[in-house]
């Protein structure tokens, strides 16, 4: 059970309930991110997170880290297309002190030149680490396949180029623009009272001036056209993902969309983890996953493949693909796809963290709060025939948009494109 309370000023607070347990997770929220950047400036709001990490005009790097971690806490960020979270998990009897640091570090960060300078140095090594883990840069390829010419399909690391020219100046800008009350959310989850948080974080952030909200820029439409990406790479295996633009974290089908990705590649049980791995071992890792957002979303395909055999593997994966459109899923597939997707949210939700993100994100994305209860429901109303009916609407024949890295030629990818 969750409560929210808004203040004044627009900042809200949110609390979830988890009676008998020891630990506490406490994230503040800030709409920004990815898809409110721009060519000249993406990496930004990952800096950003990174630079609050640095100090803050009240407390050094190290006492930072110290005001946590001598308490046996942790904390840490994430950085996504439509959020920044900066969270803290720590013993419930230390909620101040994790409020307290929480609110230091996005009301008063210090972004010293001298940090960014250092940090900037940092996210180079790891920009390199993704350029050299292709099961990972693969998504940053498909990604811009599927949002070309939009924030969403550009990495939300930066580049090498964009991040070199980030200053201070535009960090404070940043800061000013998007890190104000109305903009940000708390979430707190454990064994906590709600008017008690409220009364903590009223004392910390009630002051804050109002900004007019942030404005994102939506996608454009996807043209129903196939479409390829192609990194040539002396990889050991092919590593690719195939998928095409899904559907928003509004959307009513979304629950049926879940339940096709759980029934194609969810597990081990899934259609594809049979066919490719199970009968023909072509692949290790085979697998499909979802990303929503506030306005659209994709499903893909992603798998690491034997290089000698990339068409056949794409070939099997379009088939299912087709075979899905056509042909209603089984009784049995459609009842363990069902409790497969309960019984993975019930085990999640036994989390204070996991409860912590469940709430934020929903609030910042979808800007609505639905309970498990809610969602269970929803999976409970999805039909065999909503599963054919978001298959027949996205697996649009010759609209596949395929990212590979690996060592094939030209003329190999060439063949390849012409199987979507």
């Amino acid at each position: 059970m969750h409560k929210i309370t808004q203040l004044d000023n627009g900042f809200r607070v949110i609390s979830g309930r988890l009676a008998d347990v020891e630990s506490l997770a406490i994230g503040i929220w800030i709409k920004t991110g990815g898809r409110y950047e721009h060519k000249g400036n993406h990496g930004i709001s990952h800096l950003m997170e990174h630079m609050l990490f640095k100090g803050t005009k009240n407390r050094s790097c190290q006492a930072l880290k110290r005001s946590i971690e001598s308490k046996g806490g942790s904390f840490n960020a994430f950085t996504s297309e439509e959020n920044v979270c900066y969270y803290i998990k720590i013993l419930r009897n230390r909620l101040l002190l994790a409020c307290e640091v929480l609110a230091d570090m996005v009301l008063n960060p210090a972004l010293r030149k001298e940090d960014i300078e250092k940090e900037k140095r940092v996210i180079f090594e790891e920009i390199r680490m993704y350029l050299d883990l292709p099961m990972q840069y693969v998504h940053d390829l498909l990604d811009s396949l599927i949002w070309p010419q939009h924030p969403l399909g550009l990495p939300l690391v930066g580049t090498y180029e964009t991040v070199e020219s980030i200053t201070r100046k535009d960090l404070a800008i940043q800061r000013e623009q998007f890190y104000a009350p109305n903009n940000m959310v708390a979430v707190a989850c454990g064994d906590i009272d709600h008017e008690n948080l409220t009364g903590i974080m009223k004392g910390l952030f009630d002051k804050e001036k109002i900004i007019k909200q942030p404005i994102i820029k939506k996608p454009g439409p996807c043209a129903n056209e196939a479409s390829i990406k192609f990194i040539h790479k002396d990889t050991e295996q092919t590593h690719l993902c195939l998928g095409v633009r899904g559907v928003s974290s509004n959307n009513p089908q979304r629950y049926a969309l879940s339940l096709l990705s759980i029934v194609l590649g969810g597990n081990m049980s899934s259609r594809l983890f049979n066919e490719i791995r199970e009968k023909r071992s072509l692949a290790y890792e085979i697998g499909t996953s979802l990303k929503t957002y506030s306005d659209t979303g994709s499903f893909f395909i992603h798998a690491g493949i034997d290089n000698k055999k990339l068409q056949k593997a794409v070939s099997v994966m379009i088939a299912e693909l087709e075979k899905i459109k056509k042909n209603l899923v089984t009784k049995r597939e459609f009842a363990m796809a069902k409790e497969y997707f309960k019984s993975g949210l019930l085990m999640a939700m036994e989390s204070t963290m996991s409860n912590m993100i469940f709430l934020g994100d929903q609030i910042t994305s979808a800007r609505k709060i639905q309970t498990k209860e809610t969602i269970l429901k929803a999976i409970d109303r999805v039909t065999p025939f909503d599963i054919q009916k978001i298959a027949q609407r996205l697996f649009i024949k010759g609209a596949l948009k395929l990212a590979l890295i690996g060592p094939q030629s030209e003329i190999q990818i060439a063949e390849v494109k012409r199987m979507l």
